[in-house]
């Protein structure tokens, strides 16, 4: 299955938006979608964070998925899991 996520973020003096679709394992996401949900952002983030080659001001600003579901907290967890 697919959710929805919008990424908030800062990184060179500036605060961005990015958003998309990503799988995430159904078996998962009926367990726990909020984490699963916040695993998903984090990988993506990172992604982001080394295309952008982004620097020591690059930070988290907000994560949301599925239009409403506010995930930021749980993508710090998740970070700090990792």
């Amino acid at each position: 299955m697919n959710i929805n996520i919008k990424v908030y973020l800062h990184a060179k003096g500036t605060n961005f938006l990015q958003s998309g679709s990503f799988p995430v394992t159904t078996s998962d996401y009926k367990k726990d979608p909020d984490w699963t949900a916040a695993v998903a952002a984090y990988e993506w983030i990172q992604q982001i964070k080394n295309n952008f080659a982004a620097g020591k001001d690059f930070h988290i600003v907000q994560v949301i998925y599925n239009e409403d579901i506010d995930i930021t907290e749980l993508v710090n967890k998740v970070r700090t899991a990792f």
